[in-house]
C-alpha cells in the first residue's frame, strides 16, 4: 500500500481539494482506494456522501478521533488534514504515510504559515532522515505572474522546490460539488487539466 499525508498548518490552501483528486486519480486505475479524513469539518466525509454510485468505488475512513489501520485490501491511502495541526498529530500521521504532500498558494499571507509548518516538519525525524520525501504542491497557480515568481524564490529559500502546479481553474468546485474528481471526468473534458496533475502521481508512485 502506498500512503499519502495532504497536510499544512494553515486552512483555505486546497487539502480537501487535493486530497479528494489524488483519491479518484488512483481509483479510475482500478486501484482500492481509501480516503481518510482527520478535518472536525468533516469535508471529505461530505464530498463521499454526495458521490455517485456509479463512479469508482473510494473507502470512507473516519479518522477525527482517532487513526485505525485501513482495511488489508487498500492498495492507495489518501489522508486529508485540517488546519492548525499539530507536530505531534504530524508525526503520528506520517507514520501511516509514505510521503508528506504540502499544498501552498502563491500569497505572501501564506508565506509565515508555510514557513512555520515546513519548519516543524523537517524537524521529524521520517522526513529529516529522508525516509518521508516531502511533495510541496503550488496550488491555484497562475502561470507566467509575478505570484507564481515569488513562490519559487520564497519555496528556494526554504531548500524545497515545487513537485507540480495546480493551476486555479473553476472546473474544480464544479465537479467537487458532485462528490468527482477531475480523474472521473470524460477525457474530452479533462484534456489539459491531467496533465497538471501528472508529476505528482508518478512521483507518489515511485514510491512502491
Amino acid at each position: 500500500m502506498i500512503s499519502v499525508l495532504v497536510a499544512n498548518g494553515k486552512g483555505g490552501c486546497g487539502k480537501t481539494t487535493i486530497a479528494t483528486n489524488l483519491a479518484t486519480a488512483f481509483a479510475n486505475t482500478g486501484l482500492k482506494t481509501a480516503l481518510a479524513d482527520c478535518d472536525r469539518q468533516r469535508s471529505c466525509l461530505t464530498w463521499l456522501k454526495r458521490r455517485p454510485k456509479d463512479a469508482p468505488r473510494i473507502h470512507a475512513l473516519d479518522w477525527r478521533k482517532s487513526v485505525d489501520d485501513p482495511p488489508e485490501s487498500i492498495e492507495r491511502l489518501v489522508i486529508d488534514t485540517g488546519a492548525g495541526l499539530t507536530s505531534s498529530r504530524v508525526q503520528e500521521l506520517l507514520k501511516q504515510a509514505n510521503m508528506l504532500v504540502m499544498p501552498v498558494l502563491p500569497s505572501v499571507f501564506d508565506e509565515k504559515a508555510t514557513r512555520l509548518f515546513l519548519k516543524k516538519a523537517d524537524e521529524l525525524k521520517p522526513i529529516r532522515r529522508g525516509k518521508k520525501p516531502v511533495a510541496v504542491v503550488g496550488n491555484r497557480m497562475r502561470p507566467r505572474t509575478r505570484a507564481e515568481g515569488e513562490l519559487d524564490a520564497f519555496l528556494d529559500g526554504l531548500g524545497h522546490e515545487v513537485a507540480a502546479r495546480f493551476r486555479d481553474r473553476a472546473i474544480y468546485p464544479e465537479v467537487a460539488r458532485r462528490g468527482l474528481g477531475i480523474f472521473d471526468l470524460s477525457p474530452a473534458r479533462r484534456a489539459g487539466i491531467v496533465d497538471d496533475w501528472l508529476p505528482l502521481v508518478r512521483l507518489i508512485e515511485s514510491q512502491v
